[in-house]
Order: C-alpha cells, then sequence, then structure tokens
C-alpha cells in the first residue's frame, strides 16, 4: 500500500520504490557466492601426450580417403585405389609374410580429407582392428 503524505492542505501518494529490501537480498546473495566460489573445484581433464616412438617403424603403410570417399592404398611410392572389404587383406599383404616382429614394426596410417565423413574414417578403422592390424594412426596437419 503506498504511503500517504500528509503536507499542506492535501493527501497525495509517494510513488517511490523502497530499495533497502533489494539491496539486503543482493548483499545476501553476493555473501553467498563469496563463500561458496572457493569450494568449486574447476574440472581437470587429463589428456593424453605423445611422445616420439622408441624405435621408428620400418614400413609405413598410408590409406587415403579422399573427398568422394574413395580410398587409395599408398606404400612408398605406389599408389593403388582399394574397396573397403579387401582393405585389411591388401594391408596384410602389403606388411609382408606372417613374421610377427616385422608386422609388429609396420605402421599404418590413415590420411583423410577434412570433409570426409568421421563415418567412413571410423569404416576404416574398424576394418583395420577386425584384422588384427595394431598400430594404427591417423595423419594430422600442424597449424602453426
Amino acid at each position: 500500500m503506498p504511503q500517504v503524505a500528509s503536507r499542506g492542505r492535501g493527501r497525495r501518494t509517494i510513488n517511490e520504490i523502497n530499495m533497502v529490501p533489494f539491496i539486503d537480498v543482493m548483499l545476501v546473495l553476493l555473501i553467498i557466492f563469496m563463500v561458496t566460489a572457493p569450494l568449486i573445484t574447476p574440472s581437470m581433464i587429463d589428456l593424453p601426450s605423445i611422445g616420439k616412438a622408441a624405435k621408428q617403424p620400418d614400413q609405413v603403410i598410408q590409406i587415403v580417403i579422399s573427398k568422394d570417399d574413395q580410398l587409395e592404398l599408398k606404400i612408398k611410392e605406389n599408389t593403388k585405389p582399394v574397396q573397403l572389404g579387401a582393405l585389411a587383406a591388401e594391408v596384410k599383404n602389403a606388411q609382408g609374410p606372417g613374421d610377427a616382429a616385422a608386422t609388429a614394426n609396420t605402421a599404418v596410417v590413415i590420411s583423410a580429407d577434412k570433409t570426409v565423413k568421421y563415418e567412413t574414417v571410423v569404416k576404416v578403422m574398424d576394418s583395420l582392428q577386425r584384422a588384427g592390424i595394431a598400430r594404427v594412426g591417423l595423419s594430422v596437419q600442424m597449424v602453426n
């Protein structure tokens, strides 16, 4: 209910907002935030780090995925197109005979255009994993 001022002849209402309750609420909220802010611990994300391998791979087999989802198998200077179904067999043949030490030190690198769907890259990685190929990496371009 507005207050009534009785000065002089008539009565008139005072149209002012009482700011004291508003200021009290704001000070209480400020104190609550000041007390709880130090208690909130920032979340830490433990990202993996990379380092140099102890031994460089003997052979690098590169799988190139172009813009139109075409796969190419690149071994040294030789490049040949390959289908997804035959990719694992081709990589196994490129790694050489069944010598476990030689195939363990052969790296497979996937290079994909940045406009390629993520699903295509995952399908290639899944195909290689199902074939038992252990060392699979992704090629990226470093930006300075």
